[in-house]
């Protein structure tokens, strides 16, 4: 690892699931002099190290305050997304894609070395039917019908054309699987589940079974070792994409002996059918075309990010998804807007 002292460095998206994690990873490094973390809402918390400072990125007015807060940065990471409302995606758009947007360019007004870029396995076209896993030169083209991978595979494009217009800039693309901690389950049940699914519902004895549907297959990491990785990519001089993921991929089996379930199997169609009847009347917030995406993903390699990051992660996938089952039950959370805990009696 190639060390760089006194890195100032600004982090989007720093009060969620990702962002609170990369930036305690950052102020930890003595290599790092300071870390300014942006947000949508200036959160309570603190974390010895890190300034806070609220941006919109959604609005036309903040490549302004991007200019600002960008001029003395050696690196930026962008971690900031909005999940909902899936049912307008033209706001999920002005925040996640033009808010991109204005932020890689921000980055190349001020001059800033390196930009690392939260992309995602949902970026990636439909993964091999064999299973095999697939490294950083599969197609990302993601899934169309759905607006999380087509945000993500989009800002891809964006970035290639970025990088030959800018070369002096280090661009590195994180490209990681379902990211899970304790303390960001609140968040991610009302992202996925809604408000009104009460964290109790998901205690293993309440689940009956877990549907064997073909290509249910998840790669989960822990969110602190992904931190990790993001802490590399700084201090690195490496470009370009890395996929990240803890072993072992999870299929339906190792889903149901993790939650003392049994493993059933259920048509997709019928699966399928009845999230989108609860989509369609908001009962839930995902959405059908989410579902399809999620059973269209590639295995990913991740020799890439093990061998010129130096990355392993320290925790397996069942530790990773246990760590969020426990924050979900007992409504763990953070002093931040997007984490906010809720507890359920």
């Amino acid at each position: 690892m190639t060390a760089h002292a006194g890195l100032h460095v600004v982090v989007t998206g720093a009060t969620g699931n990702v962002g609170t994690s990369v930036v305690e990873a950052l102020a930890g490094d003595p290599d790092v002099a300071d870390v300014v973390g942006l947000a949508r809402r200036r959160p309570e918390a603190s974390v010895p190290g890190v300034r806070w400072t609220a941006v919109d990125l959604s609005r036309e007015d903040s490549p302004a305050v991007l200019d600002g807060l960008f001029a003395d940065a050696d690196a930026v990471v962008h971690l900031a997304w909005r999940f909902q409302p899936t049912h307008d995606p033209v706001v999920t758009w002005r925040s996640n894609v033009l808010g991109s947007v204005r932020v890689f360019e921000a980055t190349a007004r001020a001059g800033v070395r390196t930009l690392v870029h939260a992309s995602s396995v949902g970026a990636y076209s439909p993964g091999p039917r064999t299973g095999r896993g697939v490294d950083e030169t599969w197609p990302t083209h993601g899934w169309p019908d759905a607006a999380y991978c087509r945000e993500k595979s989009y800002l891809e494009r964006v970035l290639d054309s970025f990088e030959l217009r800018h070369p002096d800039v280090r661009v590195v693309r994180m490209r990681p699987g379902f990211l899970f901690k304790e303390q960001s389950a609140s968040e991610q049940r009302r992202i996925f589940a809604g408000r009104y699914v009460p964290g109790v519902l998901l205690r293993p004895d309440l689940l009956p079974f877990v549907p064997d549907l073909p290509g249910l297959r998840l790669q989960v990491l822990h969110t602190d070792d992904a931190a990790q990785a993001y802490r590399a990519a700084v201090l690195t001089d490496v470009r370009g994409p890395f996929n990240l993921a803890a072993e072992p991929v999870l299929g339906p089996r190792e889903l149901a002996e993790l939650l003392g379930s049994r493993v059933v199997r259920v048509p997709p169609t019928l699966v399928r059918t009845a999230l989108s009847a609860a989509w369609h009347t908001r009962a839930v917030p995902s959405s059908p075309h989410l579902f399809d995406a999620v059973l269209r993903l590639p295995v990913l390699d991740c020799s890439r990010a093990h061998d010129l990051l130096g990355w392993q992660p320290t925790r397996s996938a069942q530790e990773a998804l246990s760590a969020f089952l426990r924050g979900v039950r007992s409504g763990a959370g953070l002093d931040t807007p997007p984490l906010v805990g809720r507890k359920w009696g």
